[in-house]
């Protein structure tokens, strides 16, 4: 705990440094689509609260910066993204107000920010996979844990991975990844042993453990320990294919996010596993950590590879922020994509009275979840000594 508490500076710069990228990039997605249409800006803002820094351009946009680090947001003039902004209008902006935007014009400027988040991962993972390429690790199986899933599998010491459920093992991450997203699910494994391919059936147990970052998490294992056989040349590509292989990876992404949603809604894996800011932050505090206390390694070297790993996790972050903010919530964009739908279908606006009601039930849906959210994020960090239930 002392610790934790200790570093408080570098928690608080590694949340603001992962979110404030990935949130700048998606209200200016919404900002660009707003304005190509002529829509008028009240506010672009990054945090909430009270601003830190305000300024007003020539066309009466506010832009700020808000007190607490957290999200952000674009306000057009006549939107209404709370219960008390439905029927207002904001005067002196230059600009169409936002309902006079076609409902056609009002869906793209919705899915402007999750799809600029989307973009925005799209480049990083083309970045460093034209950097890295993609690895080829031979994955083997040190050891099997007695009475352990993987056991009752029929995994043995010594065997080689092939595929899991279909898809192929290029490094120790893709075993683990499959085996976290399937919790309580049977798997199918492909090893090879003695120059020979077997198909196994294993199911992943779940429980409260350490990761690899030392966080305690819910999160499901099979009981083996992983290490590399034999490491191969990395498959490289050039700037076309890495940029295709960027969206590519962008939609395995995405998959994984819709695999992990919908087993936390079946109940077959805990919601506890969803990370909010504050697991954001404190994840990135431990690579840090983990990265800065490397004996015998170069300052340059060390730099190098925290800027590398922190990349990779705001793909990953943007990916999933793109994700949520399409979830039919009508504080979120998949909610006024809602809204649209309705009127296209209906020709008229939803009644003020019913976007009322629909805004206050989805701020405290959306506020319990993040509450839920947070406070495993907190038992995570470990600062009262526990795990997560």
């Amino acid at each position: 705990m002392g610790e934790l508490l200790s570093q408080g500076p570098l928690f608080l710069a590694c949340l603001i440094f992962m979110m404030g990228i990935v949130v700048v990039v998606h209200e200016y997605g919404h900002y660009l689509a707003g304005r190509a249409f002529g829509a008028a800006v009240e506010s672009f803002s990054v945090g909430f609260g009270k601003p830190i820094f305000e300024r007003k351009d020539r066309r009466g946009t506010r832009w700020r910066i808000n007190w607490i680090p957290l999200g952000g947001f674009v306000k057009f003039a006549g939107e209404s993204q709370t219960a008390g902004d439905v029927g207002k209008l904001e005067s002196g902006l230059t600009g169409k107000p936002y309902p006079e935007l076609s409902v056609g014009q009002r869906s793209i400027v919705s899915l402007a920010g999750p799809m600029a988040n989307f973009v925005l991962a799209s480049l990083i993972f083309a970045l460093m996979l034209g950097t890295f390429g993609r690895p080829n690790i031979e994955v083997g199986v040190i050891s099997v844990a007695a009475d352990s899933p993987a056991a009752a599998g029929g995994l043995e010491a010594g065997d080689i991975f092939v595929s899991a459920n279909g898809k192929a093992i290029k490094s120790p991450g893709d075993v683990q990844l499959e085996v976290i997203l399937n919790p309580h699910t049977p798997m199918t494994f492909v090893v090879r042993r003695a120059d020979a391919e077997k198909t196994l059936t294993v199911t992943p147990d779940e429980a409260v453990r350490k990761n690899e970052l030392g966080q305690m998490v819910p999160q499901a294992t099979i009981g083996v320990a992983l290490d590399k056989v034999s490491v191969l040349a990395p498959t490289k590509y050039n700037p076309v294919e890495a940029l295709g292989q960027g969206v590519v990876q962008t939609g395995k992404t995405i998959e994984q996010t819709v695999t992990m949603l919908s087993r936390i809604i079946t109940g077959r894996m805990s919601v506890h596993t969803m990370s909010g800011p504050v697991g954001i932050g404190d994840v990135s505090r431990r690579i840090v950590n983990e990265v800065w206390s490397q004996e015998n390694v170069s300052v340059g070297t060390r730099v190098s590879e925290l800027f590398w790993m922190l990349l990779g996790m705001c793909a990953s972050i943007s990916v999933g922020i793109g994700f949520f903010n399409l979830l039919p919530l009508p504080v979120l964009d998949g909610g006024h994509l809602v809204f649209n739908a309705y009127e296209a279908l209906t020709g008229r606006h939803l009644p003020e009275k019913v976007q009322e009601v629909s805004l206050t039930f989805g701020l405290i849906l959306l506020l319990g979840m993040v509450v839920v959210i947070t406070w495993g994020d907190i038992i995570e960090t470990g600062l009262f000594g526990g795990g997560v239930g």
